[in-house]
């Protein structure tokens, strides 16, 4: 992952990352994803509102599923391809619309290639298909991102999601800007990693620019 979008990288076989993610009004996020062979993901995640904090707790409905299968690996030419299933979306829960703030991926695909010039640079694309259609925006979107990896410990991300399935004016999310995300990787060891993110730099729909921190833990069976 960048911050909310894929990248084609899966876990290693035998390997599993649990992930904790803090975001606005209290939030917490929780995964974890085992690589069950080399080229096959899958992973749960669960959490909700006002978890930190006072009064009672917003828990999401219902927990987030994905699943990935990397096609095709990277070579010189080529970049890897994965496809996959990701049902967890991110930000506040509106019942009305059946739908959170940032739309899940839904059906994707996506493609991944990395350069290794003075750092390593890896360059991503793809696109998807959410699930969250409630608010009578069904179209298929598109994404875009990029890391930077100074060395083993700092890494820089950025993203953009065209989120062209979330442009109706009328509605109180998107307003057809797109989504804009920022973030900062610190990697204490080669299992454990810090991660600041901002997001909704655009400031798309009537939504602020929002700051969330994210821990990360790596291990093998």
């Amino acid at each position: 992952m960048l911050m909310d979008l894929p990248t084609a990288g899966t876990l290693e076989r035998g390997s599993f990352a649990i992930n904790l993610r803090m975001f606005s009004n209290g939030g917490l996020l929780g995964g974890v994803t085992v690589g069950l062979t080399p080229r096959f993901m899958f992973g749960i995640s669960y959490g909700g509102e006002n978890l930190i904090g006072e009064g009672s707790v917003n828990w999401n409905p219902d927990p987030g599923i994905q699943a990935r299968l990397r096609l095709i690996d990277e070579n010189f030419a080529m970049p890897a391809v994965t496809i996959g299933f990701n049902s967890q979306s991110y930000g506040a829960y509106n019942s009305t619309f059946n739908r959170y703030k940032t739309k899940s991926r839904g059906l994707f695909a996506v493609a991944s290639k990395n350069y290794a010039f003075i750092y390593n640079l890896g360059l991503h694309g793809g696109i998807n298909y959410s699930f969250e259609t409630d608010d009578g925006d069904k179209d298929l979107n598109l994404f875009l991102g990029a890391d930077l990896s100074f060395n083993r410990e700092f890494r820089v991300m950025a993203e953009y999601d065209f989120a062209r399935n979330d442009r109706r004016r009328d509605m109180q999310f998107g307003s057809g800007r797109g989504y804009l995300n920022a973030g900062f990787q610190w990697l204490f060891s080669n299992q454990l990693f810090l991660q600041f993110n901002l997001k909704n730099i655009f400031k798309n729909g009537p939504e602020s620019v929002t700051r969330e921190i994210k821990i990360g833990y790596f291990e093998y069976f």
